[in-house]
Order: C-alpha cells, then sequence, then structure tokens
C-alpha cells in the first residue's frame, strides 16, 4: 500500500460545519465561499540543474499536459496539475508522479503533509488581501499564476486556478489558519460548502 492509499483524514474535521454565516447579501449570497477540499494526492517532484527539461517532460507526460509550468506558473493537464513551486521543484495535484531515477531528480510524497482551501466567491480577493502581501489584481495575478506566502508567520502556496483560489497550508498550522480564515471571511458573508 503506497502512502497516497492510505485514508487520510483533514485537519479540518470536525472543526466546521457547511452554511452560510456573517453579513449575507439580501439576495442570499455570500462573498466569500470556503471549501475544505478532501483526498487531494499532492507529489513534490525537483530536478537537478542539468536534468530540468527531462523532469518536466515526464510531469507534462504523467499529468497528460503539453508541457511542465515555468517558474511560479500552473498547468492543468487531463489527469492532473502541475505547479512549478520553486525554481528546480513541481508539485503534481492529483496525479502520481512518475518513477524519477535519482541521476535525474526526486520525488516525494505531500499528500499527508498539506491541507488545501479552496477560496471562491465576488470578494474572494479582497478577503485574501486581508492575509496575503500579494497583488492578487487579475493582470497582475491571472489564472494559472502560483505564489509562495505566508498567514500570520505560517507558509503558504496560493494557486489561481480556474474560477477560485486553492491555499495550500502545512497540516499542522491548518485549524489555526482555518479559524483566521472563517472569522475573516464574515464581514464580507460567508459560505461553507
Amino acid at each position: 500500500m503506497s502512502n497516497s492509499d492510505i485514508p487520510r483524514n483533514s485537519a479540518l474535521d470536525g472543526h466546521y460545519s457547511i452554511g452560510k454565516s456573517g453579513e449575507i447579501s439580501a439576495d442570499g449570497s455570500a462573498g466569500v465561499i470556503l471549501e475544505n477540499v478532501q483526498g487531494s494526492v499532492l507529489y513534490q517532484v525537483a530536478g537537478w540543474v542539468d536534468t530540468m527539461d527531462k523532469v518536466g517532460t515526464q510531469i507534462a507526460k504523467a499529468a497528460k499536459a503539453e508541457s511542465a509550468p515555468g517558474p511560479c506558473q500552473a498547468v492543468v493537464g487531463e489527469k492532473g496539475a502541475l505547479l512549478r513551486v520553486e525554481p528546480m521543484k513541481w508539485w503534481l495535484i492529483d496525479v502520481t508522479a512518475p518513477v524519477i531515477l535519482p541521476k535525474y531528480g526526486t520525488s516525494l510524497d505531500l499528500s499527508h503533509s498539506r491541507t488545501r482551501i479552496r477560496i471562491s466567491g465576488s470578494q474572494a480577493v479582497e478577503f485574501l488581501n486581508r492575509f496575503l502581501p500579494l497583488d492578487l489584481r487579475e493582470r497582475e495575478f491571472p489564472q494559472g499564476f502560483v505564489a509562495s506566502s505566508a498567514i500570520h508567520h505560517v507558509g503558504v502556496t496560493l494557486w489561481h486556478a480556474e474560477g477560485h483560489y486553492d491555499l495550500f497550508i502545512p497540516r499542522g498550522f491548518a485549524l489555526f489558519v482555518w479559524e483566521n480564515l472563517v472569522d475573516v471571511a464574515q464581514q464580507f458573508g460567508l459560505e461553507i460548502i
């Protein structure tokens, strides 16, 4: 049984209720929608200085994507997403990493180490800017961009996916960050799905 096959509980299980709260608009909509994304598979793959192209080709093939993304970029393929989180590292989301020979690079299963929170809604950008020192305006951080940042000194990764943002938080700090997100989202109107 591989590490990804082991059933895992979210660090947030039992710490939230589905529903709406806070300053809900007259039409019943919430400005911020939060979702605890469960069951994601997450691999980190690194290449060496002279093997990045070869490793990039391997992971693109695994995700059925045209190519691996460049720095701070994401690519979504038929089987999963690829995020370039560091100059020589990618994250593979919802796709198992291919076998990487040690002379070319290495891979690590991070599936159990991160909590993934999906953030959407009409006020998502303003809400996220209460926490992250990033310019999230569309022209500066368009769909397909990835950034490493911090929320209250906790290192996080933010991906601007299609129609939402995915926030990856180290498991041990997930509840702390979640409680802060929920508290601030009340002023925008919050829906937890």
